[in-house]
């Protein structure tokens, strides 16, 4: 049995899936956990848990597996994989998986109701027979995309295995039968419309409250006063940066939408000419300094 079950783990580190072991016969990982971890070898600078540990290294398999016939569990996250768990019908009674159960679909059935629906059929995929008769379909995620676990996001009795989670690799044993892969031995990369259903939906940006815009405005107010009347007090030598300064301090309220761009203009050209500098030399300051101020402040509401 222990043969068998290196052969698995070394077998998903060829595919270049991570695996770490699970307790022989069950599904809970064989790893200690963070309140014994004695902070020495693989924790010396600090507690490592299963998702972090799990490897491709043959060396670290075969030494792991010399110890115990361990089951083999296989972390979605890092291997790059979405798992699609495919659960079995729920006896009513007992809330446990049933073989066979005809009270209610199961997540095969769901499952193929949704790709129909979408307009796809089930996808042919590197595929695993869990021990109570469910299914598990490894797809691979693009680069770049992080995905979560799910429970019944997609559909009722589907769940996901991504990052944060993992699946029992085939050849793995427990009391209620094995793991075993099936048909398509190649992984399909994750159907478009299914990684939609599964990505987080970006939080809209919150305007800030009635008395958050109405502080910021008040503040937008008193610097406006305050930097036009250091522009026209200026001194000769000073005038020109004076304004400069003012045009770029301003114009991060213009882009917060606290001001607007003709008021601060209008003001600081006023402003300008008052302390001695030509029409055409406010205009052109007050155009590079206010462009600047604006492109590098835009969305920066929070590092103010």
């Amino acid at each position: 049995m222990n043969h068998i079950l290196l052969n698995a783990a070394l077998d998903a580190a060829g595919r270049g899936w991570h695996v770490f072991p699970l307790r022989p016969g069950m599904k809970r990982p064989a790893l200690h956990g963070e309140t014994s971890c004695s902070r020495t070898g693989a924790c010396a600078a600090g507690h490592r848990k299963w998702e972090q540990r799990a490897t491709t290294d043959p060396d670290r398999i075969r030494a792991a597996w010399s110890r115990a016939p361990f089951n083999v569990g296989i972390a979605t996250g890092p291997s790059g994989l979405l798992v699609v768990d495919l659960d079995m019908p729920k006896d009513k009674d007992k809330g446990t998986s049933v073989k066979g159960s005809s009270d209610a679909p199961g997540g095969a059935a769901t499952f193929g109701a949704l790709c129909e629906r979408a307009g796809h059929a089930v996808p042919d995929t590197y595929r695993v027979r869990t021990a109570s008769g469910g299914m598990h379909l490894y797809f691979t995620v693009p680069a770049g995309v992080r995905l979560a676990n799910t429970a019944g996001t997609v559909a009722r009795s589907v769940d996901t295995r991504a990052w944060g989670g993992y699946v029992v690799a085939a050849g793995s044993t427990t009391p209620t039968g094995t793991y075993e892969a099936l048909c398509a031995p190649v992984t399909a990369p994750l159907p478009l419309w299914l990684q939609t259903i599964l990505q987080p939906t970006p939080k809209p940006a919150q305007a800030p409250s009635g008395a958050v815009a109405g502080q910021s405005r008040r503040y937008a107010d008193v610097a406006l006063a305050n930097e036009t009347r250091n522009v026209a007090g200026a001194q000769q030598g000073s005038r020109e940066g004076s304004l400069f300064r003012a045009a770029r301090a301003l114009g991060r309220f213009v882009a917060w939408g606290d001001l607007p761009r003709h008021v601060v203009e209008q003001a600081l050209q006023e402003a300008g000419q008052t302390a001695g500098l030509s029409a055409a030399e406010c205009r052109s300051t007050l155009r590079s300094a206010l462009d600047w101020s604006i492109t590098h402040n835009s969305g920066r509401r929070e590092a103010a």
